[in-house]
Formats: structure tokens, sequence, C-alpha cells
């Protein structure tokens, strides 16, 4: 099984949990997300697999995970990477935050959540397992999306995309202008 760390909230490791044991205890725990851009100033979305224990079949940000204890999360972000859509790029972190979001499964995401940002145009080997399609939009159409129908993203992607869009106007206003 598949262990997460858990963190107090300045991130400092207190211990680690089974990852489904974590999210059932509503437990603080070190989390990720990736957000590729391309040439053009667009993200890149996945839409996550159906059979996905969590947020089927909604669109999010490249990729999002946790790392495993003994892992850097810049590392579980490139090892994710690879394994759900079969490429590495370099990545960057950007920012964290934490949140808290209950689904209607009895699981509660309570994350630190690191956030990673790169550059991606290139060949993808998507895992089934993981994401049934990608593509590629500016902020401004994800943005008009999500106000006409926020049901089709994953919670964290929301919470998430308001303070990547803060971050990249004061750091990277190509991505924000896009």
């Amino acid at each position: 099984m598949h262990e997460v760390i858990l963190v107090n909230e300045l991130d400092e490791a207190i211990g680690s949990m089974e990852k489904m044991e974590a999210h059932e205890k509503a437990l603080l725990h070190r989390a990720f997300s990736v957000f590729l851009f391309n040439k053009h100033g667009e993200m890149l979305l996945q839409k996550r697999a159906a059979t996905k224990y969590h947020s089927p079949s909604l669109w999010t940000n490249a990729c999002c995970s946790h790392p495993m204890p003994g892992e850097s999360t810049e590392q579980a972000a490139l090892r994710r990477l690879e394994e759900e859509l079969g490429f590495t790029t370099p990545v960057h972190k950007a920012f964290h935050f934490t949140y808290k979001a209950a689904f209607d499964n009895g699981l509660t995401e309570y994350e630190f959540d690191h956030v990673f940002i790169g550059e991606y145009e290139g060949a993808m080997q998507l895992n089934a397992e993981e994401v049934s399609e990608v593509c590629y939009k500016s902020i401004a159409v994800i943005k008009d999306e999500i106000a006409h129908d926020a049901g089709s993203y994953t919670e964290w992607f929301k919470i998430a995309l308001p303070l990547l869009e803060e971050w990249l106007q004061q750091n990277h206003p190509t991505y924000a202008a896009a």
C-alpha cells in the first residue's frame, strides 16, 4: 500500500500512514500539484480516469499526488508525471497552500500542497488507469468553464487556480496573460 507523509501546519513530518486511512481520518499530509504550460502559455489539463477512487472523470492540472516517505516532493512530482503521462520535464516549486475538501465517498483531502510549474510540449503516453484524456487550454478559458460548469473540475484545482494565477501574474506574466 502507498503511504503518505503526515505533517503539521508548517509541513514538518510527524509520521506516515496508509493513504486511504489518512483520507478516511482527514489527517493533514504532504501532497503536490504540477501545473505545466506549453509555449503559448496554455495549461496542460488531464481528465482523471473514470475508475479513480475520488474525483473520477473530472478535469484537473497535469498531475498531483503524494510523496512517499523518504522521497522528496520534487522527486515524487517527476515520478508521477512519468507514471501518469509518460514523460518528465523540469519543474520548480512556485508556492504551497493548505486545503481541505470532503468527497461524496466519505474521504477527505486535507493536504499541505506543494505547487510545481514547468513547460512541456511533446509526446505523452497516458496511463489509462490514471488519465482518460489531456488537452491544453488558456487560463481565461478554464476560468470561464469553471464559472459555467464548476462540477467538471476537481475541488483542489478550483482552490489552486486563483492562487496560481496570482503567483503567475507576479512571477511569470506570459503564462498569466495567455
